[in-house]
């Protein structure tokens, strides 16, 4: 894959227009490789899954998302955690392009990243996010882990990430991402 240029879209489980995991994102973004492009994706105009509604037909943010995955070369997730788990608006965002036909998830590189206001930074939410997305046969990275706890001391009032051990946590993971993009290719 030398000398492509790999899209990777970033999706947030958080909606929250501060949001820590937002900000993890746009960092991504920002220490992304060379030959890497971050696209960010808005779930927040996602309606709540109903059967009902997919068999009157796909909602158009749903047709939206699905064609962003089906397009990137890998899709990079940052996640908090809620209730121990995964977040509501994120679970409704899989849950939506896992119905659909040709469903965008499989053989995807995915990776993820959490931020959290806790010592553990979101690694629950990973957890639950691996298992889901498994299923759905997407190819997820295995490691490096990055579990941003603590964040409120990580980033400023701005959102700017300002710690650098974070900041290279979050490169390591991206040229890791990059190696496993490649490595998955040539399935």
């Amino acid at each position: 894959m030398a000398g492509t240029h790999l899209q990777i879209l970033g999706i947030c489980g958080s909606l929250r227009r501060k949001s820590s995991n937002l900000a993890a994102l746009r960092a991504a973004g920002e220490l992304m490789p060379q030959g890497m492009k971050l696209e960010i994706a808005d779930i927040a105009d996602l309606p709540m899954f109903n059967q009902d509604v997919l068999d009157a037909g796909v909602p158009a943010p749903v047709a939206r998302l699905k064609a962003q995955i089906a397009a990137a070369d890998g899709v990079l997730v940052a996640s908090p955690e809620y209730n121990f788990s995964v977040t509501a608006p994120l679970k409704n965002a899989i849950d939506w392009v896992s119905r659909l036909p040709d469903q965008p998830f499989q053989h995807k590189p995915v990776a993820l990243l959490s931020a959290s206001i806790g010592p553990l930074g979101g690694a629950r939410v990973q957890y639950d996010l691996r298992k889901i997305l498994v299923q759905l046969w997407a190819y997820v990275l295995p490691r490096p882990e990055v579990f941003i706890g603590m964040a409120a001391t990580k980033f400023d009032a701005d959102g700017r990430l300002t710690d650098e051990t974070t900041r290279k946590f979050i490169g390591d993971l991206l040229t890791g991402f990059r190696d496993w993009i490649a490595r998955t290719a040539r399935k």
